[in-house]
């Protein structure tokens, strides 16, 4: 006999990223922080003497970036052996078939435009974006422009549904299968809905949101597509514009197991989302989906009873004041996040904790002044205020709105950057304020019982039980905090009412889509009730994804650095110029995701010479994408942060990471002269900054070459659509 809690998919939410290459993909890392694996002609990873083969270049032969695959696999529990799971497909006696069937669509444009922490139900029902429209009069806000539905010109019901990116449902049952998101093969299904191609006039259209696969055992593998965009509208600011499409995405996986000898079929579930490239792949963000993923279920979903009992220990906020976590485990990952920034980042003040002048490891009541202090350091986490008719929703206690380390007697270095010096989950409104991000609460109280000394290499520490590794490890390499919006997906995902369970979303019955289609307005963050804002109905196929930016490359150009006016929680920037309003301070937000600061990684000297600049030199991530416009039409020419000095004996020892595979043959490297206020000079009097721009045969004005995007299978999806030439609006940059 059969049972689904003997089988389960993994990772139980995969992850797929977007790349302009034509047909050449690698499969997702299987660690937090390590290389995709190649693929070979069968869709199996690539193995030498056993061991997978790590990707080492990213982009083809033509220079375009390469796909990421999400790679789901099926596994069954031993026997008398807890915890213990051994792999299963189509080599295994018993089974006859595995059906996966897989449904991704993106609701974007049919969404509400993005606004940080607006409609984020974790501070109650008031903070829906309904309510936003018509405030309660205590509050003393006005309702403006910004709180409107994306594409709000579109009025009707149907209409509006029509402006999902639905391909419908795809299934695999064989071997080698291949299967495109696109507006044909959707079988019985009714709801396919496409934008018209007629209607761009800038950019591409949206044809594809992708393929899935099947290996020669019958895994299943989930591709990105083809980091398309295109709409009618000039971009203006991070979150994009209305009349745009792209196609990024996510959905619900099912596989459903049939066996040979007639049993009961087993149907398990997961999702996927298909986000941006993660540009520099081995380099983990302090906070990652995964932390989050992890804090969420420890306080919401009793995931870990001994460590968080909110009523138990309701005098230390929830949490055991004695328990015991790992260093290794749960201390030193993030700790090591921090000093992965300078590859990716200039932040001097964050670098500083990565070598602390003490022994780290040292619980030692002698040591315990020094692990203290360093605690000081880190910017305490906020708790949530709900808001109500009588009060607006934000935060209480905590240090989101500090910047510097607050001056004592014992502290006479005050003024020193609390860490981690990134911009906050609302660093640029005046409604629920965040200036400054944070740890999540799990990750503090690590730190906070750290520094106590009450940790041990034998103690489990806060590692939840049964959860799979890889698991963790997919969305391990995502955004989590501060999400503002974030890169893959945003902060619905710290809402417990979309999981089922730790790690598993929980579904929506398809047979409600699949009879009225996609829902475009339903909030998959509203609980059944209210009374335990904990369960929900279950998330749709786009539900992940559509609070991001639309296109994602808007957001992607305008969202690494953020000028933060740390004085004043009312003022936000200073429209008219350049020039921030005082007092400010330079934070970032991704830069594991979204770098800023690289190494150029040009060595010969033909590359060199494209590159304009010596190796080795401090440089500008993305110089040369000067307006929301080329990066939209231009984002495949980025380069690739990759570790020089990698190695089975030496490990991370001593990295090197360098700016790799950029396509310097696109850019125009040059100086600008720059001399008095008076005006513009050149010549031997001059200084000179160096700038890059695109050239002008980028291909926004020419046409791809290659005759069709699909060799076989599916809709022909030309990549000879000639795009339309991506319009500028002439905003300025650091409008987030």
């Amino acid at each position: 006999m059969n049972s689904t809690e003997q089988y389960s998919i993994h990772p139980s939410i995969g992850i797929a990223r977007v790349g302009n290459s034509h047909d050449s993909f690698y499969l997702a890392p299987e660690t937090i922080g390590g290389l995709p694996i190649e693929a070979d002609g069968n869709n199996d990873p690539l193995l030498s003497g056993g061991k997978p083969v790590h990707v080492s270049q990213f982009k083809d032969a033509a220079g375009r970036v390469r796909r990421q695959a999400a790679s789901f696999r099926i596994y069954k529990s031993v026997a008398g052996r807890p915890g213990e799971k051994v792999l299963v497909d189509l080599q295994d006696p018993s089974i006859a078939k595995i059906e996966w069937t897989v449904h991704v669509a993106n609701k974007k444009a049919a969404w509400w435009n993005f606004i940080p922490l607006l409609g984020d139900l974790m501070f109650g029902p008031y903070n829906s974006y309904e309510t936003w429209e018509n405030t309660p009069p205590a509050w003393n806000l006005t309702p403006t422009s910004w709180t409107n539905l994306r594409n709000g010109d579109v009025t009707d019901p149907a209409a509006r549904q029509k402006l999902i990116v639905d391909p419908g449902p795809r299934t695999l049952d064989a071997p080698l299968g291949k299967a495109h998101f696109d507006k044909d093969g959707a079988g019985a299904y009714k709801h396919v809905s496409f934008p018209e191609p007629q209607g761009i006039t800038q950019g591409y259209p949206v044809r594809t949101l992708g393929e899935m696969r099947t290996d020669s055992r019958g895994n299943l593998l989930v591709i990105g597509a083809y980091g398309r965009a295109g709409g009618s509208e000039s971009i203006t600011g991070f979150g994009g514009g209305d009349t745009w499409n792209d196609d990024v995405g996510d959905g619900p996986v099912s596989a459903t197991i049939h066996f040979k000898d007639g049993s009961t079929p087993v149907v398990l579930k997961a999702w996927v989302v298909i986000g941006s490239p993660k540009f520099a792949p081995e380099l983990v963000n302090i906070s990652t989906w995964d932390d989050v993923v992890a804090d969420m279920a420890i306080k919401y979903k009793n995931a870990l009873p001994e460590a968080y009992d909110a009523a138990r220990w309701s005098a230390s906020d929830g949490w055991n004041p004695d328990y015991v976590v790992n260093y290794a485990q749960d201390i030193q990952p993030f700790l090591a996040r921090i000093g992965d920034y300078q590859w990716v980042a200039t932040v001097p003040s964050m670098t500083a904790f990565i070598r602390p002048a003490f022994d780290v490891a040292d619980a030692s009541e002698a040591n315990r002044p020094h692990r203290e202090k360093f605690l000081s350091y880190f910017r305490k986490p906020s708790a949530i205020r709900p808001g109500t008719k009588e009060q607006v929703p934000g935060f209480t206690g905590g240090q989101g709105g500090q910047l510097f380390s607050a001056a004592s007697t014992d502290n006479p270095g005050a003024g020193i950057p609390l860490v981690p010096l990134n911009s906050g989950s609302n660093s640029v409104r005046n409604n629920v304020i965040s200036k400054f991000s944070v740890l999540t609460d799990t990750q503090y109280f690590a730190l906070q019982q750290w520094a106590a000394g009450k940790f041990s290499p034998e103690a489990p520490g806060l590692a939840l039980p049964g959860i799979d590794p890889l698991d963790h490890a997919t969305i391990g390499n995502c955004v989590g905090e501060p999400m503002c919006p974030g890169i893959e997906v945003t902060w619905s995902v710290r809402n417990p009412v979309i999981y089922e369970k730790p790690y598993a979303i929980l579904h929506r019955v398809d047979a409600d889509y699949e009879k009225n289609g996609l829902s475009p307005g339903r909030d998959e963050c509203e609980p059944l009730d209210w009374s335990d804002p904990t369960v929900g109905t279950g998330c749709e196929p786009g539900d992940l994804t559509k609070r991001m930016a639309i296109p994602w490359q808007a957001d992607f150009y305008d969202c690494s650095v953020q000028m933060i006016n740390f004085d004043n929680p009312d003022i936000v920037k200073n429209p008219d110029s350049l020039i921030p309003v005082p007092p400010t301070y330079y934070a970032y937000w991704w830069p594991p995701q979204s770098p800023w600061n690289v190494i150029n990684g040009a060595t010969t000297k033909e590359e060199q010479a494209l590159a304009g600049v010596p190796a080795g030199m401090q440089v500008m991530y993305s110089r040369g994408m000067n307006s929301f416009s080329q990066m939209i039409s231009s984002w495949h020419y980025l380069g690739f942060i990759v570790n020089q000095n990698e190695d089975a004996e030496s490990g991370r020892q001593y990295p090197y990471f360098v700016e790799k595979e950029r396509n310097h043959a696109k850019f125009v490297a040059a100086s600008v002269g720059v001399g008095n206020a008076s005006s513009f000079i050149t010549g031997d009097d001059a200084n000179y900054l160096p700038a890059w721009f695109l050239k002008d045969e980028d291909p926004q004005t020419a046409p791809e070459k290659a005759s069709q995007l699909f060799a076989s299978g599916g809709a022909q999806v030309a990549l000879h659509d000639t795009p339309k030439k991506i319009m500028p609006a002439n905003r300025r940059r650091f409008s987030h």
